[in-house]
């Protein structure tokens, strides 16, 4: 898997990240700062990286406006302590890794961790239902 952190995403997580030995971008540090979060869904979509946010918005995006994603775990994680990240996104990593690389929706919140699937039009483009002929 690989990873792409939105800015607004908490930056010290890469390290441990690339610790576990996973390929990880950053907004604001491999791309431009401020960036609308359509094209940082857009960049993380074509990179086939899994984007990792601490913004709502995103959700508004994929389920509401039906824009296409590889894969996002969205924190829900106010005032959580670093450590308390960690554990949460290694639990992510764990029980929901398949989910991920099919392109699912992650939230984790404070003893939490809930998957939504790609959005119907994503999975339709991956089923090949619009592939040329």
């Amino acid at each position: 898997m690989t990873f792409l952190f939105d800015q607004s995403a908490d930056f010290r997580l890469i390290p441990h990240l690339q610790a576990l030995g996973y390929d990880v971008t950053a907004i604001s540090r491999n791309y431009p700062h401020g960036l609308a979060d359509a094209d940082v869904l857009t960049i993380a979509r074509d990179e086939q990286r899994i984007l990792l946010v601490a913004d709502r918005d995103f959700g508004e995006l994929i389920f509401q406006q039906g824009l296409a994603h590889a894969g996002v775990i969205f924190f829900r994680l106010p005032g959580a302590s670093l450590q308390t990240k960690i554990e949460q996104l290694n639990r992510a990593l764990n029980e929901c890794a398949e989910a991920l690389q099919r392109g699912a929706f992650v939230v984790v919140s404070p003893g939490r961790i809930r998957v939504a699937g790609p959005p119907l039009l994503a999975a339709f483009h991956a089923a090949g239902f619009f592939t040329k002929r």
